[in-house]
């Protein structure tokens, strides 16, 4: 029996090479060996985007044709919309009276985010209860194991104690999931902060060649570092961190030779430079095609709809049977 994995992401536009080794490509891996779910979160987006809706569905798109070029395949994996299974709403409601609300109030990223965003208006039930809703998106399609990193272990942990609840007053229906760390790459803006398209740091899947050497000549290096012959300090420069990850078999060479001062910055961002567009030629190249053919993109979502659609039917007819309804 295979291991049944759900994962999601909410549509915010293109994703990044920070997706792409922080999630996709794991999830590529995951397809021949599990039978994988894997969902555009478009219900959680209303959560925080809720006052502006017109951007979420091109945003779908976007993200879809990022998953498809970088190997997602409708042939393996079953791939749709949150929004068009309605069972995800129907458990969730469920589910959010069995939530109390000291459990919700603690979840440490609903805290770190209240403090964080600062342009929007977060006090609402939706994103209070953006918990619930995650647990019933695992629990609708009995996943097993959740791929997480470990600042995601606190949902994964609701997602067990919710499901322990419900089936301590209805009997045991729902399967409690085990998390499946992922050993992900995490790759620095080329500011040096986290990448992210909220900061306008980020590398797009597919970008253009000319935007990426544009990108690496802004990347930030060793301040300390002001002519070539000067010792680097690599373990803090951006254009280090990426050429670790794309060159990783040279990486300790130029790790000594940054150090002595053997090798300048211009050379290194040249060489990086070339190397990414190296990688991204071919991915450009599938997106271009991809997501000029939105028949295509759409029958992949719908074709997934019916698939998941299947799934959580018969989840949910054994919950209503469980609450004897």
């Amino acid at each position: 029996m295979k291991h049944v994995v759900l994962s999601a992401m909410r549509p915010t536009g293109r994703l990044h090479l920070g997706h792409y080794f922080g999630a996709l490509c794991n999830w590529v891996k995951m397809q021949d060996e599990c039978e994988c779910y894997f969902m555009s979160a478009d219900l959680h987006a209303l959560t925080t985007d809720y006052a502006d809706t017109s951007n979420i569905e091109n945003n779908t798109l976007d993200m879809l044709a990022d998953w498809l070029t970088v190997g997602i395949l409708p042939e393996k994996s079953t791939i749709f919309k949150q929004s068009e299974v309605l069972q995800h709403s129907e458990l969730f409601l469920i589910l959010s009276m069995l939530a109390p609300l000291g459990w919700l109030e603690r979840c440490p990223t609903y805290k770190e985010q209240i403090k964080e965003i600062k342009n929007k208006d977060l006090n609402n039930f939706g994103f209070l209860g953006y918990p619930v809703l995650m647990a019933a998106d695992i629990l609708l399609y009995k996943s097993d194991l959740v791929p997480v990193g470990e600042d995601q272990l606190s949902h994964l942990e609701f997602t067990r104690e919710i499901a322990r609840r419900f089936n301590n007053f209805y009997g045991q229906t729902l399967i409690e999931p085990k998390e499946k760390l992922t050993k992900t790459t995490k790759l620095p803006g080329i500011d040096g902060r986290k990448m992210s398209k909220s900061y306008g740091n980020s590398i797009l899947l597919g970008e253009e060649q000319d935007t990426i050497k544009e990108k690496v000549k802004n990347m930030f290096t060793d301040p300390q570092k002001i002519k070539k012959d000067d010792p680097g300090h690599p373990e803090g420069c951006v254009v280090f961190a990426f050429y670790k990850i794309f060159n990783g078999k040279d990486f300790e060479k130029r790790y000594e030779q940054c150090k002595q001062g053997g090798v300048g910055c211009v050379l290194c961002k040249f060489e990086l430079t070339e190397i990414l567009c190296e990688f991204m030629k071919p991915l450009t190249e599938k997106r271009k095609t991809i997501i000029c053919d939105k028949t295509y993109l759409k029958k992949v979502l719908e074709d997934g709809r019916c698939k998941a659609s299947q799934t959580a039917q018969k989840t949910m007819s054994e919950v209503w049977n469980a609450l004897k309804f």
